[in-house]
């Protein structure tokens, strides 16, 4: 008998409202700590240095589980993973919103970001279950619409909780539509073909050793940590990796997917993927201490200055999603992301009290261009995988898009070292490199064009 090819239309708009708050959520949940940090930390006799776990806790945890939870998926299904992701994620929410110390508050983040990596690790393999095959593009834009849209409200929803309520709101807000999106998870999403493998758990503990050490010693190199203890943390994360690669190429279907990376067009797109968060994240991160230090804008005003690029990345998103279902990944983020580097580099020329109009037009010509690029790149990784490895081609989706907005972060922390506290001169070198990573994605992604499309 053959596979269905997606779900009846009546029960893929369930499905699809069940993804919509589901994403929201997690995605939101990375970024809206961090406008209440200060606070947190003051009510929670913390030092500012400490609280910043709250951040990294978060990010760290969901960094290192989506590989092991996107490789269970394949194994017992992704709405086993998803449902467990979402319960995880909402009970942890709620002891976040209850802590009352700073420790009890970093553990509840990490319990609450591997909940949040239950999700993120199989919904764009449960979106290729979801729609039908001629459609797979439309579904992968909607995914990238909503990450897009829960990262550039996450900021201005934040602060609108903090207006009435406290910090602790901030995680409580998520329970109730954390359970409403289990109960429609359980109605609505689709049973997945499961592998029968067994769980590689010394894979996954090679996994945590190799990412976590990496982007601890990288986000210390980038925050001036001790350069022993950060040199030690990248030589054993090293280490482990190598091991950890080693260990995969000998595995039928492995945590790390070396066996889809064996093809072309995936390896291809996954590089494209981590340069291009790259790049944006140089930006997203560089441009605001050059408005707020060197150009003396507010917060909420700077805030306004960068939604352009977000806001415009909603309405191309979709439209680029339909053109991948016709045309190939290759051409339509390779001319993208052209875009997004002259957008860099017009950028670059901004002076720090620029008019408002003046960044909005260059700004918008870096969102059209991101915009073009990500839901292709985004619907070539998944399709380039056989079904039954979905599960690991959406984890790598994921793993790609925080390897590239960590390497970005820590391209801006060591830039402004290098220039010492020159913030118009290491934000325009910042740009510089920003754009230099997105160059690089375009030629890697024209590359694409000599590979057969995935359907």
């Amino acid at each position: 008998m053959d596979e269905p090819d997606g779900l009846p239309p009546q029960a893929r708009r369930r499905a699809i409202v069940t993804i919509v708050i589901a994403v929201s959520i997690s995605v939101l949940s990375t970024a809206i700590a961090n406008i209440a940090l200060p606070t947190m930390a003051q009510e929670l006799q913390a030092s500012p240095s400490a609280s910043i776990w709250v951040v990294n806790a978060y990010q760290l945890a969901v960094t290192v589980s989506l590989l092991p939870l996107s490789s269970l998926g394949d194994i017992k299904g992704y709405k086993f993973v998803y449902l467990w992701g979402l319960a995880i994620f909402t009970v942890a929410s709620l002891a976040c919103g209850l802590a009352d110390t700073l420790p009890l508050l970093v553990a509840a983040r990490i319990a609450q970001g591997v909940g949040a990596a239950g999700v993120m690790s199989v919904n764009t393999a449960l979106v290729r279950f979801i729609f039908p095959r001629a459609q797979l593009g439309r579904g992968i834009a909607m995914m990238g619409l909503i990450v897009a849209v829960s990262s550039a409200s996450g900021p201005s929803l934040a602060a609108l909780i903090l207006a009435f309520s406290s910090w602790h709101w901030l995680f409580l807000f998520n329970a109730p539509f954390g359970l409403l999106a289990v109960f429609l998870a359980l109605r609505s999403l689709p049973q997945t073909p499961r592998s029968g493998q067994r769980f590689d758990f010394l894979s996954a503990g090679l996994n945590a050793l190799t990412f976590g050490l990496i982007l601890l010693g990288l986000d210390g190199l980038g925050h001036g940590a001790d350069r022993l203890t950060v040199a030690l943390e990248l030589a054993v994360g090293l280490t482990a990796a190598v091991v950890f690669v080693r260990l995969q190429r000998t595995r039928a279907e492995p945590m790390l997917p070396v066996d889809l990376f064996r093809l072309p067009i995936f390896a291809l797109s996954v590089g494209t993927s981590v340069c291009s968060y790259a790049a944006q994240t140089i930006a997203y991160v560089a441009l605001p201490f050059y408005f707020q230090v060197a150009g003396g804008f507010s917060q909420s005003h700077v805030g306004l200055l960068i939604t352009p690029w977000p806001a415009i990345v909603m309405i191309v998103a979709p439209l680029a999603g339909r053109l991948s279902d016709k045309y190939s990944a290759g051409l339509l983020g390779g001319l993208g992301l052209a875009v997004l580097t002259v957008g860099l580099l017009l950028a670059r020329g901004l002076p720090p009290d620029a008019a408002f109009a003046d960044v909005v037009w260059r700004l918008t010509i870096c969102g059209i261009g991101f915009g073009f690029f990500q839901s292709p790149n985004n619907r070539t990784i998944i399709a380039a995988a056989p079904r039954h490895r979905s599960g690991a081609a959406s984890g790598m989706l994921s793993t790609a898009r925080l390897t590239g907005q960590t390497v970005g972060g820590v391209t801006v922390a060591l830039i402004f070292g290098f220039t010492h506290g020159d913030i118009a001169a290491g934000v325009g070198l910042a740009l510089l490199v920003g754009a230099a990573f997105s160059g690089v994605a375009c030629g890697v992604s024209f590359l694409r064009m000599t590979q057969p499309v995935p359907v």
